[in-house]
């Protein structure tokens, strides 16, 4: 099995690709904790390894967030190692049926029609791009013009997450729905 690994725009955090599905079509799990994790045997086994912070799981990826204290050159073999032993005991990624998102969504009865517009573009034109460097974005809410977004794997706690929100996200959503007048990030629900 080759692993691939690259790196992403949060310094703490590595993408790792095994070449199969992850989560493949049932959306994303992220992890700030192995108590958080226990569904997952494969985020589960990563997590016992010392100096993760976090695991995140894509549809064919895993992002792993390291701790303050941790290096890669140390951490990084370790958890090539985590990710093939999964993937060769036959376990699944997440235990249980449907995906790992929870749907707390806050948002109006009477703007359900914007809301879909909104979802429409973050699934066509944000998600793919923020996947890409090993994230997501999840939509939580939208009240008075003010769209709530959770970042997860490499894009929660890095640096430039701010600047993507304001000046990528914000002004694409102002852009094709004038509605929305500001985006914020919301932490873990």
């Amino acid at each position: 099995m080759f692993i691939e690994t690259e790196g992403t725009p949060n310094p703490a955090t590595l993408k790792f690709l095994p070449g199969r599905d992850v989560m493949g079509n049932r959306g994303s799990a992220d992890f700030s904790s192995p108590e958080a994790a226990a569904r997952s045997p494969l985020a589960s086994r990563i997590f016992t390894l010392p100096g993760v912070a976090r695991v995140f799981l894509g549809a064919d990826f895993i992002t792993v967030t390291q701790t303050d204290e941790a290096e890669w050159h140390g951490l990084r073999p370790q958890v090539l190692g985590a990710i093939m032993d999964h993937y060769m005991s036959g376990l699944p990624v997440l235990e249980g049926a449907g995906t790992a998102e929870a749907e707390d969504e806050e948002f109006d009865a009477a703007d359900a029609e914007l809301v879909e517009q909104i979802k429409e573009l973050l699934d066509t034109r944000v998600r793919p791009a923020v996947a890409g460097d090993g994230g997501d974005i999840i939509f939580r809410g939208f009240r008075d013009g003010i769209v709530k977004l959770q970042l997860q794997g490499s894009c929660s706690g890095c640096p430039s997450s701010r600047a993507t929100l304001k000046h990528g996200v914000e002004n694409m959503l102002r852009h094709y729905v004038p509605e929305v007048v500001a985006v914020e990030q919301v932490e873990e629900v």
